[in-house]
């Protein structure tokens, strides 16, 4: 390990960052432009643009076959998507939570994570599975862009006629506000700008990981579960806490949802269509990290389902999961004596506890509602 990669590494942390932060920026004004719902615009572009590390990273990494970096950074992701960004998220503020998560995006998300599961249940994401995955983003975004203009459509509709109500009353009309072509055009050069950063500080990152995963004699998988993972996530980390602060609750959550979705379908998508070979599944993957990845977003249903929100003590229970698993991989890296015990904690004590905690806070919540209905 040498002060270069070092440097490499901050360098490529930098710029992902400030390239992820270019790439939303430009994105969300020119979606906002062409009239799309705060919710969409966090499950779609805000999400789509913080991921973009992720794609970056697996991208290079399977062109460089180096396809373990390329899984466990979608994997490592994913988990901390969830267990991390959530529960800081939810820590800083009680988070709120879009019906339509609840109704439709949070069960794709758990379909789509079994799918990656089924597909990889034979060692290998092969490029007939990438190109499955990746149709399914295409898919999803478009269906999602069109539900949105059309309630936007109908919004603007509403307020048309309130307009036009307003002027025959006598009354000034608003006036409309379409943003001028230089606007446009300089959205689409930030945007342009954001990515050619991406690509570049994906490059190093990538290079610096393998050269850390050969210096302290760690597998690139778990490489990709932590460093490179949390690493791609703090585009995702930045956008959801400072979304929670301000108030911008549906781009908060929207934001994880959708990153996570794009992570499955995009990102190990396109990296099964261009990785030499496909994109091998380490057996440890296959019977801890992705089994890990799919719990985690069955786990958002309810959640999400008790009250639509994310409570403190919801967020907390997030971030004590995340710390099990960071520790977990770090004990397993170890090939640590206390890995056993460590794990029949997890199964025999944690996972039960959780189980009976969101157990009883479904109870509560049938008989919330039950109570109001009949009241």
């Amino acid at each position: 390990m040498t002060l270069v990669s070092i440097l490499y590494f901050v360098g490529g942390l930098l710029l992902l960052i400030a390239g992820a932060e270019v790439l939303v920026r430009g994105a969300s004004r020119l979606a906002f432009a062409v009239g799309i719902s705060p919710l969409v615009v966090g499950l779609t572009v805000v999400a789509f643009g913080t991921s973009a590390p992720e794609l970056a990273v697996s991208v290079q990494s399977a062109l460089n076959n180096q396809a373990a970096i390329a899984l466990g950074n979608v994997v490592g992701s994913n988990i901390c998507n969830v267990l991390l960004i959530l529960g800081i998220s939810a820590l800083i503020t009680p988070l709120v939570v879009n019906a339509q998560l609840v109704r439709l995006d949070v069960p794709l998300l758990i379909g789509i994570s079994l799918l990656v599961m089924f597909f990889a249940s034979n060692g290998l994401i092969g490029r007939l599975e990438g190109a499955i995955l990746f149709g399914g983003v295409v898919t999803y975004t478009t269906l999602l862009i069109r539900q949105s203009r059309r309630q936007t459509s109908s919004q603007r509709d509403a307020q048309a006629a309130t307009d036009l109500a307003t002027q025959a009353a006598g009354a000034p009309a608003p006036a409309a506000s379409t943003p001028p072509p230089t606007a446009l055009l300089k959205n689409l050069g930030l945007v342009a700008l954001g990515l050619v950063m991406l690509v570049i500080g994906a490059r190093w990152l990538v290079d610096a990981a393998v050269t850390f995963a050969a210096a302290l004699g760690i597998s690139e998988l778990i490489i990709g579960l932590t460093i490179v993972a949390v690493g791609t996530s703090l585009p995702e980390v930045a956008t959801s806490v400072i979304a929670a602060i301000r108030g911008e609750r549906d781009i908060a959550v929207g934001n994880v949802v959708g990153s996570n979705l794009f992570n499955l379908l995009a990102v190990l998508g396109l990296t099964g269509i261009v990785a030499p070979g496909g994109i091998p599944i380490p057996a440890s993957a296959l019977a801890f990290d992705l089994p890990v990845m799919t719990v985690v977003a069955i786990a958002c249903l309810p959640i999400f389902f008790t009250g639509y929100r994310i409570d403190r003590w919801e967020g907390l229970v997030f971030l004590g999961y995340y710390v099990a698993y960071i520790a977990y991989l770090i004990l397993q890296g170890a090939q640590s004596d206390s890995l056993v015990l460590f794990r029949q904690m997890l199964i025999y004590f944690a996972v039960p506890l959780t189980v009976l905690t969101l157990g009883i806070a479904l109870y509560r919540e049938y008989r919330s509602r039950q109570t109001l209905h009949t009241a």
